[in-house]
C-alpha cells in the first residue's frame, strides 16, 4: 500500500505475502565493509534517489562515520523484484559492530531469520567474526558467507574460504565473492537472500507480540521505537503494553524506514517498522522489550530480555572552564539518548566534585566521553576504568563495589570475586610468543590454541576483566603491529586474592589514588605508584613521605626532599655554636611544618598514575 502524501523520490510502500518477506542482518568484524555493503544493497534496490546516496548512509552519527563502526542499529525496508518478476520485501537490520554492544546485537539478530556474514578477503576471519557467528547460531539463523573486498591487490579469497570451512564449518560453495565498493557480485547477494533465507512465521489472528530491538529520543515526538512484529497486528490508535513494566500507551504513528520514515496503516507478522506512542523517556522503552496489545494481551513475553548492566566504571570530573553543573547538565541530556550508561555524584580530594559513570565496555566509555566533549563542549578528566567486584562478608552478606573506597576492612571480608571474561585472540603466528607472555602477565588461563591456517593462530583465554580494561588491547595491537584482533564475552565471577592498595601522603590516605590489585602484583604496583608520584608532585618546604600500604602494612616508600634555605649565608665566620643554633632552629621549623603542612596533589600528578597497574 502506498503511503499517502508520499515524498518525492521515496520508495513506494508495497504489501507482499508473508512468504515474500525476508528479514536479515549484516554481521562483520570492524572495518570489514558492513556499512559499504548496506549502501550497495540500498542503491541496487532503489530505496533512495541517487541525489540522497552517500557513503555509510545508515550511519547517522559523525562518530560512526569517522570511526567506521555502527553504534546505533538502523533498518531499511527494501523492495526487490526478482528476475522472474516476483516482488520481495527485504528488511535489512543493521546491527551495532562492537563487543560492548553484544546484547543489542543479539536483540537485532532475534528480529531476523538470517544473516550475511561479511569477511574481509585481505584480513580473513577475525575474533569478532567468530563471536558474531556464534551469536547468530544461538538464534538459529541461516548464515550466508560473503567474502568482501576481492578487488584489493592483497586479497586472498582462497585462504579465507579455507578458514570459513575449518573454523566455522561453512561450505566454501556457499560463499559469495563480492566487492561492496565496486558493486561486483552484489546482485548475487540479493538472489541468495530470497532463495536461501526462510520467510518469517507468525499468525495474524494470534495475540500481538512485537520485539523492541532499538529506540531513540526525538526532541519533538518522544521516543521512537524500532519493532519486529512476531505475531498479531500492530495498528495506529491501538493501546499497547510494554510487558516488563506493564506500561500502557496508545500508538500515535506507525511506519517503516526505507530508510526514510513513511507511515503505514498496520504492521503484520514478519514486518519491521517504527512506532511512536508518546513515550517520554528512553528508560521506559528498553531494548529486548516485548510489546503486546492491551485488548488481547499475549500470555508470555518473547525470550531473551535483559536489563542493561554496566561492566566498566570510571570517574568523570570537570576540567578547564567547565563546572560540575555543566558536566551534570551534559550527562542528563546525553542520558536521554543513551539509557545504557549510568552516573552518580562523587567527590575526590584531588579532582573535586564529579560523577561515577558506568559503561557497557571500554568503547562505550570512549564514545560517551567523546560525545560529551563534541556535542556539549565539556572539558573533563576521566579516571582509570575499573570493574565491579562482588565482596562476600563474614556476616553472610554480599555487596557490590565499583570504587576502592567502598571496600570494607579486610578483617570483615571473607572473599572478593572479580569478573572473568573468555577472550578470543586471533593473531599471525610470528607474534604468538609475545602475546602468550602478555596473557600470562595479565593472569590469563589458556583454554585453547589452534592454527586456523598455516600462519594464523586462534587463542582462547580466560582473563580477569580488570586486567583487560586498562591497556591490554593497546599492548596487544602494539605487540602484533596491529594484526591481532580481540573479542571477549563475560562469563561470570570467581574468587581471587585481591587487596586494596592505599597511597598515603604524609601518612594521610588519599582515596582517589587507591586501587584494587591482585596480592601478587601489589608490591610492584605500589613501588611504581610512589615512584611516579615522587616525580609528579612538586617539592615542598618540608619533607613529604609517599607510602603504599595494604591495610596497616607499608610495602613501598619514596621521599620528596624539601627545599632548604641556606640559613648560614648571613654568617661570616664566628663561633661554631652559632651555626648549630641556626641549623637546629631550622630543623625544628621543618618538623613542625611537616606535622601541620598539607600537600595538594595536582591534577597532573593524578593523571600521571592512572594507567599504572
Amino acid at each position: 500500500m502506498a503511503r499517502k502524501n508520499k515524498q518525492v523520490g521515496a520508495q513506494e510502500i508495497k504489501r507482499v505475502a508473508q512468504d515474500h518477506i525476508r528479514n536479515f542482518a549484516i554481521i562483520a568484524h570492524i572495518d570489514h565493509g558492513k556499512s559499504t555493503l548496506a549502501d550497495r544493497l540500498i542503491e541496487l534496490t532503489g530505496a533512495l534517489p541517487a541525489r540522497d546516496l552517500r557513503e555509510q548512509v545508515l550511519d547517522t552519527m559523525d562518530l560512526e562515520r569517522e570511526r567506521g563502526i555502527t553504534i546505533k542499529a538502523q533498518t531499511a525496508r527494501l523492495n526487490y523484484e526478482s528476475p522472474q518478476g516476483e516482488l520481495f520485501v527485504l528488511n535489512l537490520i543493521d546491527t551495532p559492530g562492537h563487543v560492548d554492544f553484544a546484547y543489542e546485537v543479539s536483540r537485532s539478530l532475534a528480529a531476523c531469520e538470517g544473516a550475511l556474514l561479511v569477511v574481509d578477503a585481505s584480513q580473513g576471519v577475525e575474533a569478532q567474526t567468530l563471536a558474531n557467528v556464534y551469536l547468530a547460531l544461538q538464534h538459529d539463523l541461516v548464515i550466508i558467507p560473503v567474502i568482501n573486498k576481492i578487488d584489493l591487490p592483497q586479497a586472498q579469497p582462497k585462504v579465507v574460504l579455507d578458514q570459513l570451512e575449518s573454523m566455522i564449518g561453512l561450505s566454501r560453495e556457499e560463499a559469495l565473492l563480492v566487492s561492496a565498493k565496486t558493486g561486483e557480485g552484489v546482485p548475487a547477494i540479493l538472489e541468495a537472500i530470497i532463495h536461501r533465507l526462510p520467510p518469517p512465521q507468525g499468525k495474524v489472528e494470534a495475540p500481538l507480540r512485537a520485539l523492541l530491538f532499538d529506540a531513540w529520543l526525538d526532541a519533538y515526538r518522544g521516543v521512537v521505537v524500532l519493532v519486529r512484529v512476531m505475531e498479531g497486528v500492530l495498528r495506529p490508535g491501538s493501546e499497547i503494553v510494554l510487558m516488563s513494566t506493564s506500561s500502557v500507551y496508545e500508538v500515535e504513528e506507525l511506519g517503516v524506514l526505507t530508510p526514510r520514515p513513511q507511515k503505514v496503516d498496520c504492521l503484520l507478522p514478519g514486518e519491521v517498522g517504527y512506532l511512536m506512542a508518546g513515550i517520554k523517556e528512553l528508560r521506559l522503552a528498553r531494548i529486548g522489550e516485548t510489546i503486546t496489545s492491551r485488548e488481547k494481551p499475549a500470555a508470555d513475553p518473547l525470550p531473551g530480555f535483559q536489563e542493561p548492566k554496566p561492566m566498566v566504571f570510571s570517574g568523570f570530573y570537570p576540567a578547564g572552564e567547565t563546572s560540575a553543573e555543566d558536566l551534570k547538565s551534559a550527562l542528563d541530556k546525553l542520558k536521554l539518548n543513551d539509557f545504557s550508561f549510568t552516573y552518580e555524584p562523587e567527590s575526590s580530594p584531588a579532582l573535586g566534585l564529579g560523577f561515577r559513570c558506568g559503561f557497557l565496555g571500554l568503547l562505550h566509555r570512549d564514545i560517551i566521553q567523546e560525545r560529551l566533549e563534541r556535542e556539549f563542549g565539556v572539558e573533563l578528566i576521566s579516571t582509570a576504568p575499573m570493574v565491579e567486584y562482588l565482596v562476600d562478608l563474614k556476616n553472610g552478606r554480599q555487596i557490590k563495589i565499583q570504587n576502592p573506597s567502598q571496600l570494607p576492612p579486610l578483617s570483615e571480608v571473607k572473599q572478593i570475586k572479580e569478573p572473568i571474561i573468555e577472550a578470543i585472540i586471533i593473531t599471525p603466528d610470528r607474534y604468538l610468543g609475545e602475546i602468550l607472555k602478555l596473557a600470562e602477565e595479565k593472569r590469563g588461563v589458556q583454554k585453547k590454541l589452534e592454527y586456523i591456517s598455516a600462519q594464523k593462530v586462534v587463542l582462547t583465554y580466560q582473563l580477569p576483566l580488570n586486567e583487560v580494561v586498562v591497556d591490554f588491547y593497546t599492548r596487544l595491537k602494539s605487540l602484533s603491529q596491529g594484526y591481532a584482533s580481540l573479542d571477549y564475552e563475560f562469563i561470570g565471577y570467581q574468587p581471587a586474592e585481591l587487596v586494596r592498595l592505599d597511597i598515603l601522603i604524609n601518612r594521610q590516605p588519599v582515596d582517589s589514588l587507591s586501587l584494587i590489585v591482585h596480592r601478587d602484583k601489589a608490591y610492584v604496583t605500589g613501588k611504581k605508584l610512589v615512584k611516579k608520584l615522587r616525580e609528579a608532585i612538586p617539592r615542598q618546604q618540608f619533607e613529604v613521605a609517599l607510602q603504599a600500604a595494604i591495610g596497616h602494612r607499608i610495602i613501598a616508600r619514596e621521599t620528596i626532599k624539601p627545599y632548604r634555605k641556606d640559613v648560614l649565608a648571613k654568617l661570616y665566620g664566628g663561633d661554631y655554636t652559632r651555626k648549630m643554633k641556626l641549623l637546629e632552629k631550622q630543623k625544628a621549623g621543618k618538623k613542625r611544618m611537616r606535622r601541620i603542612g598539607r600537600v595538594d596533589v595536582p591534577q597532573e600528578a593524578f593523571l600521571a598514575i592512572l594507567n599504572i597497574r
